[in-house]
């Protein structure tokens, strides 16, 4: 059976008795059920969540950006729902924002809002850094302009966090492929030396060569964040060491990114960077 589901409407159908719903099915919310022991992703908790609200809510906010698509949401987080309703419940965050017809959509049968209003509604959240992250996992799986999230500030002038939105938007990039990229471009743009260009793509005569994750294709300078596999995976590390010698060749410097770096030396990032570039013979 299709889940998650309603258990009233599954009995009154004649699908399960209650014995079966009691044994072989968990409630995630009143009402609302999904098999045993099945975890939940941010989408099947969204759906479920909806089903909680007799179909009436709509998904916003971090349960939307799923319904879209995004990635590097946390499971663990709570499906949210906008309805004026005063009932809560535990592991949902219910909103009470006016929405236009305009702000909200269909995904998959459900009404949720729409990429731009997405955006708008997590870009005010508190959290810079994490507000960016939202975006840009937006901007990787939508149309999303940014533009139009900006046109939204005008429609929407009382509302909080538009100072920190407006700063988003001037901060997003599509070109972002994980949340470390996120912040890695972050702190090099607080440092006054934001890349010019993102997954830049580098040839040489035989072919493609690598995608850099961020840096100037005009100085020949890249920075790329390696996750945990570029260091620990024997293949991969080996493929790494090609790929530079072949950057290398073609002239690029390449400043390299580690978890560790990224979270308690992101100094060393900025000065490894600005370093390159002066090399290179850029101003900064």
């Amino acid at each position: 059976m299709e889940w998650p589901f309603l258990g009233s409407e599954a009995l009154a159908a004649g699908l399960l008795n209650r014995y079966q719903l009691a044994t072989r099915y968990d409630a995630v919310y009143r009402n609302v059920y999904v098999p045993s022991g099945q975890s939940l992703t941010p989408v099947q908790k969204a759906h479920a969540a909806w089903l909680w609200s007799h179909r009436r809510a709509t998904i916003v906010g971090v349960s939307a950006a799923a319904m879209h698509g995004a990635k590097w949401i946390d499971a663990r987080l709570p499906a949210e729902l906008n309805q004026r309703s005063q009932h809560k419940t535990s592991g949902i965050v219910l909103r009470n924002d006016t929405l236009t017809p305009e702000e909200v959509t269909v995904v998959r049968g459900l009404p949720v809002t729409t990429p731009t209003r997405t955006a708008f509604d997590l870009g005010r959240r508190a959290g810079r850094t994490l507000a960016v992250i939202r975006v840009d996992a937006l901007l990787q799986v939508t149309p999303l302009k940014l533009s139009a999230v900006a046109a939204l500030i005008e429609c929407h002038r009382g509302a909080r966090g538009l100072e920190q939105l407006r700063e988003v938007i001037k901060l997003a990039d599509a070109g972002a492929e994980s949340p470390q990229e996120t912040r890695t471009r972050l702190v090099l743009t607080d440092a006054g030396l934001r890349p010019s260009h993102t997954q830049i793509n580098v040839y040489d005569r035989l072919g493609h060569v690598a995608r850099i994750d961020m840096g100037w294709p005009e100085w020949n300078v890249g920075v790329e964040y390696d996750g945990e596999q570029h260091w620990s995976d024997p293949a991969t590390r080996a493929a790494d060491i090609d790929r530079q010698a072949r950057l290398e060749a073609l002239s690029w410097r390449i400043i390299r990114v580690s978890a560790e770096i990224l979270r308690y030396r992101p100094h060393t990032i900025v000065e490894r960077v600005r370093a390159a570039l002066r090399q290179a013979g850029a101003i900064v």
